[in-house]
Order: structure tokens, then sequence, then C-alpha cells
């Protein structure tokens, strides 16, 4: 057995107070619960009219028989707590030759300012900046939603941009910010076994 760097028996996707793991199929009640809260799908995803469990069960089913992509993927927040999921965090968009790629993240209305985002984030940074050496993480933010734009601004995101009335809901066209950071600036917040 060779020893490596950081403590020993640590797993790099758990913190504090969450782990970020898979999904499983069993999940589907967080996505339906979820899509049934209609400014929490509209935060994240978009509205749509209502499916019935069976669908959501056949659409968790299919995420968690998906091959595993190091670049791309979705994982489950979940409370060290409870064992409940807390929300989600994504990588979409990874361009492995310019080194950058986008977050999505959501956490449940009931689960919100208990650091939960936070350790997430920087969890998902960790891994993509040291593990698979990407550069730069983006994310876009509607400029409504203050305490993201906030979160992400505490973690070490820059605003490096405003997209005007580029999404469409509640009757309304809406300014999306982009932000992000790069793998320098990260280092230079963080140590390299931190959390």
């Amino acid at each position: 057995m060779v020893d490596g760097p950081g403590p020993a028996h640590h797993s790099l996707w758990e913190n504090k107070h969450i782990r970020l793991r898979g999904f499983k199929a069993d999940d589907w009640p967080y996505f339906s619960r979820f899509e049934k809260d209609s400014n929490d799908a509209r935060s994240v995803f978009r509205i749509v009219p209502p499916r019935a469990d069976e669908a959501h069960e056949a659409e968790t089913a299919e995420l968690v028989r998906k091959p595993v992509d190091e670049d791309c993927f979705s994982l489950a927040i979940e409370s060290r707590d409870s064992g409940e999921i807390a929300g989600a965090i994504s990588v979409i968009d990874a361009d492995r030759r310019a080194g950058r790629f986008t977050c999505g993240l959501a956490v449940d209305r009931d689960h919100r300012r208990r650091g939960y985002a936070t350790e997430a984030v920087l969890t998902l940074l960790r891994y993509m900046f040291d593990e698979r050496r990407f550069h730069k993480c983006e994310v876009y933010i509607y400029a409504f939603n203050t305490a993201s734009l906030a979160l992400h601004e505490k973690i070490g995101f820059t605003q490096e941009g405003r997209l005007r009335e580029r999404e469409f809901f509640e009757g309304h066209h809406w300014d999306v910010v982009v932000m992000g950071i790069t793998s320098d600036e990260y280092r230079e917040r963080r140590s390299p076994v931190s959390l």
C-alpha cells in the first residue's frame, strides 16, 4: 500500500457538512420534488408540464446507467448529518482544449445557508483543477440571484460580464451574470488539502 498526499483515509468528495456522490435509482423523489416547486425549477432548469412519478423514476434510472464521464457529470449533494439529498452540482460544457468548464449548482430551499453550496463548489473546483488539469471554471447566474452572486464572489469568482435579457421566464427576459475563476486564483485562496 502506498501513502499519497493528504490525510490518510480521506475522500476528496467528503467535507465537514456534505459529501458529493453519484445519483442512485431511488433518488428520483428529489427530482420530482424539485420540479414541482416552480421557483426552484425556474431557477435552474425550466418549468415543464407535470410528470408522473414513473417518468422521474425512469429518468433517474437512465442517469444512473449513464457511463461515467470524468469531465462532464452530475452529483448529488448529500447532507452528512441527515443523509438527505440537499441539492446537485454538475459540470457541463467541458472544453478540454481550452481548459474551461461550466459549473451548475442547485441547493434545496430547506438546506440553504448551511455552507453546503460553498463546500460543494470548492470540492468540485478541487477535483477539476487539481485532478483533471482544467484551467478555468465559469458560472452563469441570474442577475437577481444575489445569494448565488455573493457565494461565488466569496469563493473567489470574478464578474466577467452580463448577458442582457438572456433568459425568459415568468413573462420577462432576465439578465445573466457571467463569473469565472482560474486554477491559479483558486490556489491562491486555498491550500492543496484545505477542505
